[in-house]
């Protein structure tokens, strides 16, 4: 008996979607079945055998059967569990849309994979700063799994931003969803 494959882990979840939304990959527990030589690089490029799975409908396909358990990665279906490598995060946010203002505002963000989500409570923004103090922005998807925002949307992003206290400071950050995401430090800003 030979191991899962991309296609039938394919065939598995086309058979699984609904098409009123996702698979409920949250209620499927199935035995682990190993790794298989699957990656998502940093950039949201997925690989199958170090080759780049070139069909954005296969990819999306792929991503609605992904879940996060602790630090790993798995692809699941109702009868398999396989392991796979994430370099940063499982999704790419590549696009967001600002409605309203200030305390008011809401952001609307969109991933390669055509996951949507409102940045608030349920949907946090984070970021994290490298030893160089570079910033990897994130925001949260669905069910623990994170989306890298790329640079030309955190660039948007940081136009939007204004100081606020928070932890007893003044942050810079962003508003969604009627919450305030710190993004840095206001005094750690340039002048």
């Amino acid at each position: 008996m030979t191991g899962p494959t991309a296609d039938t882990l394919a065939a598995a979840a086309k058979a699984a979607s609904k098409a009123s939304g996702l698979p409920p990959v949250h209620l499927w527990n199935p035995d682990f079945c190993g790794d298989i030589d699957m990656r998502i690089a940093r950039d949201g490029t997925w690989y199958y055998l170090g080759t780049p799975i070139g069909r954005a409908p296969l990819v999306k396909l792929f991503s609605s059967i992904l879940k996060r358990e602790g630090d790993s990665y798995f692809l699941v279906t109702p009868v398999e569990k396989v392991g796979i490598k994430v370099d940063d995060a499982p999704l790419l946010a590549i696009d967001f849309e600002a409605e309203g203002t200030g305390e008011a505002q809401n952001l609307h963000f969109v991933t390669k994979t055509e996951d949507r989500a409102m940045a608030g409570p349920d949907h946090p923004i984070r970021v994290e700063r490298d030893d160089k103090g570079e910033p990897s922005p994130y925001v949260l998807i669905r069910s623990n799994l994170w989306a890298l925002i790329d640079r030309k949307s955190f660039y948007r992003l940081v136009e939007l931003g204004c100081h606020a206290p928070h932890d007893g400071a003044s942050w810079f950050g962003l508003w969604s969803g009627g919450q305030f995401f710190p993004v840095i430090p206001s005094a750690e800003l340039p002048a």
